[in-house]
């Protein structure tokens, strides 16, 4: 049976979640030791580690700053631009563009920053979309991927040592101590952290008809490279005080748009506007750990104390998992369709990947859904409800 973090919402079947002795995770724990953190003494770590990187007669760019257009990606470029530097933005175009998603990316040009956006040959991409669906129940993989290869790559091919990354998710989110404490994101933290789930972007090989030449993109640089420019990446949110919600005012104040409605499956309408497959995305990671994002984004306003965990709680409640006939308003079958996939054969790629021991069965074993088709869980809390019915599947 499930179980969460007493401080938070968070279920400890999350990856790289520990619930300690007392209950709490490891996630809220790293915030809470926030408060005993120097933010004076790393702003000045990071301002030294700048101005390293600065060329003082402009004579190239300072840094790299990976950008998707969203809150955060808006908020590292307004901070660089304030500290003075030059930075090259650069894109790793996702898989479904949304037409706020374009529109947020062409605001970031707006702010005075020169822009790259790759955009990775689409046929593959779907490809490796439906490989990452059906092997690992991850239709984003490929875009997890691009995300932490593209702007190293860049790196490389455009001479520029530094990447500013935004927060560490290992931190943010919970993970292990050493990598939630670590400012920089290099290859050994990809591998492990960087939504590989296990698939090697090397054993797509052969698969499907793809080609070593077609992963290009998703390919991280050679070590030789790297330590001919001397690439290295930091965590931004290592070294300022890291929030989603003021990141989102301050990017909303420099002409970031927000969606007009809460973003299915989410409880905010400032994040994850660019991709249409984010909503099979965040389903699929309800139906293998029991949570979405709602829950994610539940957790981080109750250890900032803008809700009490009994509201996060109920928030979870209605808010999560729900099946993903649209997002952002697109149909499913037409975000399906890249993919050859129809909404039958997606429903029982979810069975099929579905963790059976946190979700409601018949008498028969079979999955018990809605009319909508949403799952029900075994329990949101504690010790809370189908508590009965898990004895009952246990037996």
């Amino acid at each position: 049976m499930l179980r969460y973090c007493c401080r938070c919402v968070m279920p400890d079947t999350k990856p790289d979640l520990q619930l300690d002795d007392d209950g709490v995770c490891n996630a809220c724990r790293n915030y809470a030791a926030r408060k005993d953190v120097d933010w004076d003494a790393r702003r000045r770590d990071l301002l030294q580690i700048l101005d390293r990187h600065r060329k003082a007669d402009g004579s190239h760019w300072d840094c790299i700053v990976p950008v998707s257009g969203g809150k955060d990606s808006t908020y590292q470029v307004v901070r660089m631009l304030q500290l003075g530097l030059n930075p090259l933005c650069v894109t790793s175009r996702t898989c479904d563009l949304a037409p706020l998603g374009r529109q947020n990316l062409e605001n970031l040009q707006r702010l005075g920053v020169d822009h790259v956006e790759i955009s990775p040959n689409p046929l593959v991409r779907a490809r490796l979309n439906r490989i990452g669906l059906t092997q690992v129940g991850d239709i984003s993989w490929p875009e997890h991927v691009g995300i932490f290869t593209i702007p190293v790559r860049a790196a490389v091919q455009f001479n520029v040592p530094l990447i500013v990354w935004g927060e560490n998710s290992q931190n943010e989110y919970g993970g292990p101590a050493a990598s939630a404490d670590k400012p920089v994101l290099d290859r050994r933290w990809l591998e492990e952290f960087g939504g590989l789930l296990g698939l090697r972007v090397s054993d797509l090989i052969g698969t499907d008809g793809i080609e070593a030449r077609h992963l290009l993109h998703y390919t991280y640089p050679s070590d030789a490279d790297l330590q001919r420019v001397g690439v290295t990446g930091l965590f931004l949110g290592h070294y300022l005080p890291w929030d989603g919600l003021s990141n989102m005012l301050i990017a909303q104040a420099n002409g970031f748009c927000s969606h007009s409605a809460l973003v299915e499956g989410s409880m905010v309408n400032y994040e994850n506007l660019d991709n249409h497959q984010t909503g099979i995305h965040d389903y699929f990671k309800y139906l293998k750990f029991g949570f979405g994002r709602a829950t994610d984004l539940a957790c981080m306003h109750i250890r900032r104390g803008r809700i009490s965990r009994a509201d996060g709680l109920e928030a979870v409640r209605k808010l999560d998992g729900q099946f993903p006939w649209t997002y952002l308003g697109k149909p499913l079958e037409d975000v399906l369709r890249p993919l050859e996939l129809d909404v039958d054969e997606f429903i029982r790629l979810c069975d099929r990947f579905t963790n059976k021991k946190i979700f409601q069965r018949d008498a028969r074993g079979n999955l018990v859904k809605d009319r909508q088709g949403n799952l029900r869980k075994i329990s949101h809390d504690n010790g809370a409800d189908g508590a009965t019915v898990a004895l009952r599947q246990a037996a």
